[in-house]
């Protein structure tokens, strides 16, 4: 038998009803953590010029933050199931918050790398765990209605982040960035201890330790690799981070054949749908995870511009990122899974391309309408392919699926900010300069867009009917 089957839930099902609170208090935590990272993100030169480090250098605290997310996400449900839904999303925000004020009380680049660290493993126990326990408070009737409780508050964090970053760095001290997460935390605590059940399930088989600290090596391992080929006169250490890496991956495929329960299934890989949506989404999530880091850069680092600016001009991205939602499924009944990510994905990776030609005196409007664009297409393929990986997934092996795609997930966004790191170096070191100028990130940006356009190859390789059972759509017969 694959995996460990729970036992006895040792809570009372919730009052009718609850489960709309339950969904609020996981909407706020989402929105504490989505804020906190597009907030980072726009205060990065701002942090960086008092830490005396170039601003293209502080990767690595966006890294560290993502790294953390892919180790810690697949032990996330079986730590709820061990100790209880309340017990663990309780301590995690707590951590959070810990967390958020050492990145406050951080005087170098290397303490606040790892308070992020820190932060990134309570953001990996908050959402999954927040997830579960609303999964648990709802009946299978109220799940529509509870999800888009859910979804919905969670979708204001990338809106409301870049334009409140901008303005607390323009107008008072970054480390407000953090300290404003204390009182959401606090709330949260006590909204948890109050209406979340603390459901346990006893489960058979043990943890798989081993698997755990060789996906931690290995995947430590590739980012410091990547961080590394960014910064000049590292290529040994580079060398050796990757090869350690490499030697990880094959020993934890050589570790999970033996295992009926390991920590992450690659044997999920063997269904096409999915293994293709992982493989189209990686090397879209490149750009998708380079895009924050570079954008802020070239605006305040490239162009001059304000923090506040700034912001204002990345809030377009999270608005097309909105507008997609409302047009999916329609799009999806009339055209299919496999058109629709050929045909967006060239879209996305264009207009992604096209933000790495703004210049400075680029009007303001004409700027945040290219990024709606990015940001819609872009939001629409990444939906599209979190719907159809799960096409052949039966619901007994849905929470392996989840946690092997959510884990890649995270991964490929933190080797995406290497990657416009990496280019933005290469460029620097081109032009024989220093300093980062608006060129360098231009460059980045352009080679990432390039990178997900790689997907068009990936993309027709889908079934003509993939997700036809999902969508409702039906595929002529000479497609």
């Amino acid at each position: 038998m694959r995996g460990e089957r729970p036992d006895v839930l040792t809570a009372d099902r919730p009052k009718p009803g609850n489960y709309r609170i339950v969904a609020l208090i996981v909407a706020s935590t989402m929105l504490m953590e989505q804020i906190d990272a597009t907030i980072l993100a726009t205060a990065l030169p701002t942090i960086a010029r008092e830490f005396g480090e170039p601003a293209n250098t502080l990767s690595i605290l966006l890294t560290a933050y993502l790294l953390a997310l892919a180790i810690f996400i697949p032990v996330s449900g079986r730590m709820a199931d061990r100790f209880g839904s309340r017990s663990v999303l309780r301590a995690a925000i707590l951590i959070f918050m810990g967390s958020s004020l050492l990145c406050a009380f951080s005087t170098s680049v290397t303490e606040m790398g790892a308070a992020r660290f820190l932060q990134g493993a309570a953001g990996a126990m908050m959402i999954p765990v927040g997830r579960l326990a609303l999964l648990r408070a709802a009946r299978k009737d109220e799940l529509v209605s509870a999800t888009a409780w859910l979804v919905t508050p969670a979708l204001l964090g990338p809106i409301l982040g870049p334009p409140i970053g901008g303005l607390i760095v323009t107008h008072l001290d970054w480390r407000w960035i953090f300290y404003i997460n204390l009182p959401i935390g606090i709330a949260g605590i006590a909204a948890v201890s109050a209406y979340i059940d603390n459901i346990r399930a006893g489960t058979r088989g043990r943890p798989d330790f081993v698997g755990f600290a060789i996906c931690a090596v290995g995947l430590g391992s590739l980012l410091m690799g990547c961080e590394s080929v960014s910064r000049p006169g590292e290529a040994h250490h580079a060398l050796a981070f990757l090869i350690v890496a490499a030697l990880m991956g094959g020993v934890y495929a050589f570790h999970a054949r033996r295992r009926l329960d390991p920590l992450l299934d690659l044997g999920m890989l063997r269904d096409r749908s999915f293994r293709l949506s992982l493989m189209g989404g990686s090397l879209t999530r490149i750009t998708q995870g380079a895009q924050p880091f570079l954008l802020p850069l070239m605006f305040q680092v490239g162009f001059g511009f304000s923090p506040a600016m700034s912001g204002m001009i990345l809030l377009a991205t999270a608005v097309g990122s909105l507008m997609a939602k409302t047009i999916v499924s329609p799009v999806m009944r009339r055209f299919g899974f496999r058109r629709s990510l050929i045909v967006n994905g060239l879209l996305s990776s264009l207009f992604y391309g096209l933000s790495g030609a703004f210049r400075a005196e680029w009007p303001m409007p004409a700027m945040m309408a290219v990024l709606v664009l990015a940001g819609f297409f872009m939001s629409f393929q990444f939906t599209v392919y979190n719907t159809v990986a799960y096409e052949h997934i039966e619901a007994e092996r849905m929470s392996r699926a989840s946690s092997l795609y959510s884990t890649f997930q995270q991964l490929l966004l933190s080797l995406g900010i290497c990657t416009g790191a990496m280019v933005v170096q290469a460029s620097m070191v081109w032009r024989g300069s220093l300093a980062p100028a608006a060129r360098d990130f231009s460059a980045a940006l352009a080679v990432v867009a390039l990178i997900s356009a790689l997907a068009f190859f990936v993309n027709r390789s889908f079934a003509p009917d993939a997700g036809s059972a999902m969508s409702g759509h039906i595929p002529p017969d000479d497609q």
